[in-house]
């Protein structure tokens, strides 16, 4: 039976319910299936041996998703080769790469969480009244263990930008 956590998040202050489990700094991070185009499937497998900084956006073509892809594309700068970052969302994968061309974004993988929420129901983060994913950030390190988890609590708003980052340069360390 699928969990489903009701009110804890919002959106424009009205309770939304997730579906799935919230993942804990040190939880393992769960497989997933997305899609990187219409057709090409990958996997947390996929990203072996790299630190993944997985952030999490309900649709790019919103003003806040939008931001916080351009932020982490930014940062990606600075991560260098050991570190990939991915962005999620419900988009087909047709949105995502018409979003990313027309933003110059070069340097994060988006993928797609459209056909089966896999990615949503795993991390807790589909939104049973949407069917889009709520806002998150997780780091994962090398051995795919959770590092750094943050669900937003209102759905608007925009995750603490410099704390994954600081995750991640911490695992470089």
């Amino acid at each position: 039976m699928t969990q489903e956590r009701a009110s804890v998040a919002t959106f424009k202050g009205n309770p939304i319910t997730l579906i799935g489990p919230e993942l804990k700094v040190g939880d393992t991070a769960p497989d997933f299936k997305l899609n990187k185009n219409l057709l090409e499937e990958v996997s947390l497998q996929d990203y072996a041996g790299k630190i993944k900084l997985v952030s999490v956006v309900p649709s790019l073509d919103t003003g806040v998703c939008d931001a916080q892809t351009r932020r982490f594309n930014q940062a990606a700068a600075e991560l260098g080769e050991e570190v990939v970052i991915l962005t999620v969302s419900a988009d087909l994968p047709f949105a995502q790469a018409r979003w990313c061309g027309a933003a110059g974004i070069d340097s994060v993988i988006t993928l797609s969480d459209y056909k089966e929420n896999s990615f949503g129901k795993a991390y807790g983060v589909l939104i049973k009244e949407f069917k889009l994913d709520q806002r998150a950030v997780f780091v994962i390190d090398k051995d795919n263990t959770i590092r750094y988890a943050e669900y937003l609590k209102e759905m608007s708003e925009h995750p603490d930008y410099e704390k994954p980052v600081a995750a991640v340069k911490a695992l470089l360390a």
